[in-house]
């Protein structure tokens, strides 16, 4: 009888030990899988991190690839626009020139993407562009997601017509018309600031100037110095200057947000740019010829 409670004894006391042991290891391997998501959420914060810290270094990340991303939406004549030269196809312009004196000032070269007008802040926040240079007028509402160097350039809005049109010559007479003006951009605001129109917006003012000699709209609104580029090519139109859309408008360049030094950068040369008269001619080869 004794062997018997002596064997029973051992067995409980072993089933114990056991069971010990499994609780050990369960709570082990349960700390174990914590520490492993510990580190996981570790490298995640890692990575944020470093994303928000990637504007930072952006000017250090430029000058070590040799190059900077110019996003522009080329068919705005003279500040950006496709032309034929020697049999290639390039884009030049006011703006183009103004982002290689960038790129000549930060010693690398400059590459052009050509995208949508509309497409180009949301090309720029995800990294694959690294400034705009596309006669973009520095809005509070654009504030909020990029950051703006100082005005490079000032202009205008005018009304595109056809030439034998003399129906409109005042604001009132534009109640009832339907106007083009490119998307995302003042020219849209400021057609939509005139009461009684219909405003279409449209991705290419190319677009919207063939709309206007084929007669699909009543007018274009647009700022100036692009209106009379368009008008050399197309002698059937004319420009109509209503003081109620006639508001004047800065260009400045647009980098992302809290890209602090190359922004400093960009306001620096844009004034060396101005000091040395290089900015004087550079007016005077695309606006006043």
């Amino acid at each position: 009888m004794k062997k018997l409670m002596a064997f029973l004894l051992i067995a409980a006391l072993t089933l114990s030990l056991v069971s010990c042991a499994n609780s050990s290891k369960n709570t082990t391997a349960g700390n174990s899988n914590k520490a492993t998501q510990s580190s996981d959420n570790t490298n995640g914060s890692a990575a944020k991190s470093n994303s928000s810290s990637g504007t930072s270094n952006s000017l250090e990340k430029i000058k070590k690839a040799g190059v900077i991303v110019m996003g522009t939406s080329a068919d705005f004549p003279p500040y950006e626009s496709h032309q034929l030269i020697n049999g290639e196809d390039k884009i030049v312009g006011f703006d183009v020139d103004i982002a290689q004196a960038v790129a000549d000032g930060l010693g690398v070269k400059l590459d052009i993407e050509d995208m949508k007008f509309d497409g180009l802040i949301a090309a720029l926040q995800a990294g694959k562009i690294d400034m705009i240079v596309a006669g973009m007028t520095p809005t509070p509402e654009r504030a909020k997601s990029v950051d703006f160097s100082d005005l490079y350039y000032i202009g205008k809005q005018v009304l595109v017509v056809k030439k034998d049109n003399n129906s409109i010559k005042t604001v009132d007479d534009l109640k009832g018309k339907k106007l083009d003006a490119q998307l995302g951009t003042t020219s849209e605001k400021a057609a939509r600031s005139i009461k009684g129109v219909t405003v279409i917006p449209i991705d290419k003012v190319s677009t919207e100037i063939m709309e206007v000699k084929t007669g699909k709209v009543d007018g274009v609104v647009v700022e100036k110095t692009v209106a009379e580029a368009y008008l050399k090519e197309n002698p059937d139109l004319k420009i109509v200057e209503i003081p109620e859309i006639k508001s004047e408008e800065g260009s400045a360049i647009a980098v992302r947000k809290g890209d602090k030094a190359l922004l400093n950068e960009i306001n620096k040369i844009l004034k060396q740019l101005k000091d040395s008269g290089e900015y004087d001619k550079l007016i005077e080869k695309w606006f006043k010829q």
